[in-house]
């Protein structure tokens, strides 16, 4: 019984998949499969995972992959082959400031974490259009108040971040010890940072904004104060430029 279902349920699934605008989940599948079923929910739910194994292994040797990220599964261009589709397409690819990304990886790695921490550890002011920014992609969120006078917001990462960079969970981060020497653009795995939804712009990857936006001194990990430098704000660098331009 199950077999034959499998069968006639993999193309389903496949252009559903390929259908979706964002990821989606078993117990999306599942439920669209129990309307045309008398499988029982946990029969189902099997069935689905074997067919989406067996999607997945069919993307081998090809330019799509069905990747697991934390909203479920989506097909994506594959990073090696993501340059051609953006340059086909015209897209380029997502800019950020060091400044923000170095924030963002503190956030990832140390939430719950509050903006006085994170000003704490690069020893300059995070700027307001920074964390409207990521607020705006929806990269992160407020966990909870600390207990203190105050009451400071505690940050933390969403599941749309771990969805745009290709993350099935926090426990995918690259190991800090891997990216002890990693510039901000290598932080994070590829994933759709920005572009519009669809398999054709899935991991595009992102680009390090240069210029003005960039901070003294080089990027360190997370966690490591910036080398060199007098403590400030990024409001004052204009570093929040490239990521207003991108929200535009």
């Amino acid at each position: 019984m199950s077999g034959q279902f499998e069968d006639e349920f993999r193309p389903i699934a496949e252009v559903v998949l390929l259908a979706a605008e964002g990821p989606v989940s078993v117990d999306d599948l599942v439920a669209l499969a129990s309307a045309e079923s008398d499988m029982s929910v946990q029969e189902l739910r099997d069935s689905v995972r074997r067919v989406v194994a067996e999607l997945a292994a069919e993307c081998e040797g090809r330019g799509l992959e069905l990747r697991e990220v934390a909203n479920g599964f989506r097909y994506q261009v594959r990073a090696e082959h993501a340059r051609w589709v953006a340059r086909f397409l015209g897209e380029r690819p997502a800019r950020y400031s060091r400044a923000l990304l170095e924030t963002l990886a503190l956030i990832a790695y140390r939430q719950p974490i509050t903006r006085g921490e994170i000003e704490d550890v690069r020893g300059v002011g995070v700027s307001t259009s920074i964390m409207r920014t990521l607020h705006e992609r929806e990269w992160i969120r407020v966990l909870s108040h600390r207990d203190v006078p105050g009451r400071p917001a505690l940050y933390g990462i969403t599941r749309k971040f771990l969805d745009d960079f290709g993350l099935k969970s926090v426990e995918d981060l690259p190991a800090l010890d891997r990216i002890r020497d990693a510039q901000p653009a290598d932080l994070f795995p590829a994933g759709d940072l920005g572009a519009s939804n669809g398999p054709s712009t899935q991991a595009l990857g992102l680009v390090e904004a240069g210029g003005p936006e960039g901070e003294a001194g080089g990027a360190g990990p997370p966690g490591d104060p910036p080398a060199g430098g007098e403590a400030g704000s990024d409001e004052g660098r204009d570093e929040g430029s490239a990521e207003r331009r991108e929200a535009k």
